[in-house]
């Protein structure tokens, strides 16, 4: 299997503050993961917990509405430690790439390494999606991951804010833009001949 790519698609829910405007000291933690594992674009594992915020440990309401997540679940899900040595272990099997939906998660993921003194627990590609999705199409701004699956005349999976389900919606769209790269990388454009029978042509100029 060391030959192998691993794609590792993984979302991440963030503790909010109360209100819009982020008081003084605080920064967001990670408090739910999902992800899903592919090899050879066969779906290979899934994994879905809640995490404990250590920073902020008590979760605002708006926190709790937002995401339909319970003080309850948060504190009985694994702790940050158990998180990234989890995250790490997956890139032991074989050469991964990380793919997420916009920057948040792996910036989140970095700063609360770095606050908790540990290894950030990937050395391989990371690759943000949303990015190549925007690039590709060539829209100005960035598109929401739900939005951008609805593009395609499809639905994402589960509900919305759930880690797992949009980890899931995003390797989807993922195998979507691949399969658009593709047909665009093989599709080679008609020639002019192809268009018009010269022969015609040329037998009309000489009469």
């Amino acid at each position: 299997m060391k030959d192998q790519v691993q794609y590792l698609f993984i979302d991440f829910e963030f503790t909010m503050p109360e209100g819009r405007a982020n008081p003084q000291g605080f920064f967001a933690e990670i408090i739910e993961v999902g992800l899903v594992t592919v090899i050879g674009e066969e779906m290979n594992d899934q994994f879905s917990s809640f995490v404990a915020p250590v920073k902020f440990p008590q979760l605002t309401e708006r926190c709790k509405n937002f995401l339909h997540i319970s003080q309850e679940q948060v504190e009985q899900g694994m702790s940050f430690s158990e998180l990234v040595s989890l995250l790490s272990s997956y890139e032991q099997k074989c050469p991964t790439t990380v793919v997420t939906w916009g920057n948040m998660d792996m910036k989140v993921l970095r700063q609360s390494c770095q606050r908790n003194g540990i290894e950030f627990p990937f050395k391989g590609k990371l690759i943000d999606l949303s990015m190549e999705y925007k690039r590709f199409f060539g829209d100005q701004n960035q598109t929401g991951l739900w939005k951008a699956v609805q593009a395609y005349g499809k639905e994402g999976t589960g509900k919305h804010h759930r880690a797992l389900d949009d980890a899931i919606t995003t390797y989807n769209i993922f195998k979507l833009v691949e399969k658009d790269k593709s047909y665009m990388k093989n599709h080679q454009p008609t020639t002019i001949g192809e268009r018009i029978d010269l022969s015609q042509v040329l037998n009309n100029l000489a009469l």
